[in-house]
């Protein structure tokens, strides 16, 4: 029996998720290329899932709708149908739930299990990883890849290994020669520009990762260099959370992918407006203010970036968010293409309460007003609906500025990291 280590973790990942819920639903598409897809009226057009007939034309998740059709003409595109795929999220819940109550989520589609207090009654790992996946071909008619390792990150890993349907068991006899040679973007939080400041450190794998000084690590990629070290060697003690756990909520965050590309500083500013108002009123119903205001740039070409800088001081004002956020944004992009999405972050949340203070200082003093101003627009949003009441600004540009970027997107929950 392989060394599994201490702790065992399974990592269920179910196959092209929304498609193969689709050709569950519609099987006279199982052996047809299909894409579920952002709406085309409003232009998220952008491929959210293809099943596995597709990706062999180059259809990929994040694709524009127009260049999936290039790739592949005869493709079948159906609109997202997230009520479905919540109840088939929910009834795969209630399988691993058979197992274990340690089950969290990692979207619809995706789970991390704690079956370590379980191998008494059910077997040893691998054997509970077959038998639920057997159980989800069984009651869901879609199929899961499974990894299984002494840990979150590499038991993702291994779900990712091998697709579709299968099970794939990493442990200390075999990590070196399963991981090591995986790209580096495969590890869980290297996301485009982690990878592009990788390539440029010559560090292509998750191995020359893994053998890497740390301390290089840090001085290219900050505190973020000796957390991916240890990920990338296979260690991560973060635990699977019970199903019943409620999260310290930390940040809140909210991103939108726009109508048009965004193509000047205006078109921005417009958008941060709408995201930093949302951000703002879920802020104030958690009664906290942030310390930390984060930006998100995603542009066509699906590079990305963040940024972030500390307030001065506590904060729920949308005025001070916009200014903060678009301060970042003009000090860290060049406009080389246009934007696909952006989003906005108040993060290191504190609660409200203990941050009122009197103060002589204008700023303070600015802030405390645009506060006050905010929460009169709250409440009359709550009596007469979300678009009641809008800056005037937002009619400059009907397309952006008339966007619900509270009922339309999503609040985004705490990080990985948030305990």
């Amino acid at each position: 029996m392989m060394s599994m280590g201490n702790r065992s973790i399974l990592h269920c990942d179910m196959n092209c998720f929304y498609a193969s819920v689709e050709m569950q639903r519609h099987p006279e598409l199982r052996d047809k290329p299909l894409a579920v897809c952002g709406s085309q009226e409003e232009r998220h057009g952008i491929v959210l899932t293809s099943n596995y007939i597709a990706k062999p034309y180059g259809v990929k998740t994040g694709m524009a709708i127009w260049q999936a059709r290039e790739k592949c003409p005869n493709l079948v595109i159906l609109p997202p149908d997230m009520d479905e795929y919540i109840r088939f999220s929910r009834m795969a819940r209630e399988i691993y739930e058979d197992y274990t109550d340690q089950v969290e989520p990692f979207g619809l589609d995706e789970s991390w299990l704690d079956v370590t207090g379980s191998v008494g009654l059910f077997g040893d790992p691998v054997s509970i990883a077959r038998e639920i996946s057997e159980r989800i071909k069984f009651e869901l008619g879609i199929t899961a890849s499974i990894g299984v390792a002494d840990n979150k990150i590499t038991a993702k890993l291994g779900s990712d290994y091998k697709k579709p349907d299968a099970i794939t068991c990493i442990g200390e006899d075999n990590y070196k020669e399963i991981v090591y040679p995986l790209p580096a973007s495969d590890l869980l939080y290297v996301g485009p520009a982690t990878k592009k400041k990788l390539s440029s450190m010559g560090i292509y794998t998750i191995g020359q990762l893994a053998q890497c000084p740390v301390k290089i690590l840090n001085h290219e990629l900050g505190k973020m260099g000796s957390i991916l070290h240890v990920f990338a060697n296979g260690h991560d003690i973060s635990p699977v959370q019970r199903s019943d756990h409620i999260p310290n909520i930390k940040s809140v965050g909210n991103s939108a992918t726009t109508p048009r590309d965004l193509e000047n500083e205006e078109d921005v500013k417009l958008m941060l407006i709408l995201l930093a108002e949302s951000v703002c009123a879920r802020m104030r119903e958690l009664v906290s203010r942030c310390t930390v205001v984060e930006i998100y740039i995603r542009d066509t070409e699906l590079n990305s970036f963040c940024r972030q800088r500390k307030l001065t001081a506590p904060s729920c004002s949308s005025q001070e968010l916009v200014e903060v956020g678009f301060d970042l944004f003009r000090k860290h992009y060049s406009w080389h293409r246009p934007i696909r999405s952006i989003g906005l972050r108040g993060a290191g949340l504190v609660e409200a309460e203990n941050t009122l203070q009197l103060s002589m200082f204008a700023e303070d003093q600015r802030r405390d007003k645009w506060e006050q101003i905010d929460a009169a627009v709250d409440n009359l949003r709550q009596r007469y609906g979300y678009i009641s009441i809008r800056r005037a600004i937002l009619d400059s540009n009907p397309l952006l500025g008339h966007i619900n970027v509270k009922d339309g997107h999503t609040i985004h929950p705490v990080g990985f990291f948030g305990g």
